[in-house]
């Protein structure tokens, strides 16, 4: 596995994990709507930084398809 795949998913885990902590903290101080931001601007992020890989997955499963 490339060295640049795997920082890219702890890069992603770590997006999640930050992610997931603002929007705890907003959620306790009473602010929902700026917590449900804050989720949907971490998933954006991680579908974003995960593109390159999946592309990769998928030309490796096209590739091992019998033609």
């Amino acid at each position: 596995m490339n060295v640049v795949y795997v920082e890219t998913i702890l890069k992603i885990i770590g997006i999640a994990y930050i992610a997931e902590f603002a929007a705890q903290i907003t959620k306790d101080a009473g602010q929902g709507a700026i917590a449900s931001k804050i989720e949907l601007g971490g998933k954006i992020l991680i579908l974003a930084m995960a593109i390159p890989i999946l592309t990769v997955m998928i030309e490796t499963i096209i590739r091992l398809i019998p033609g």
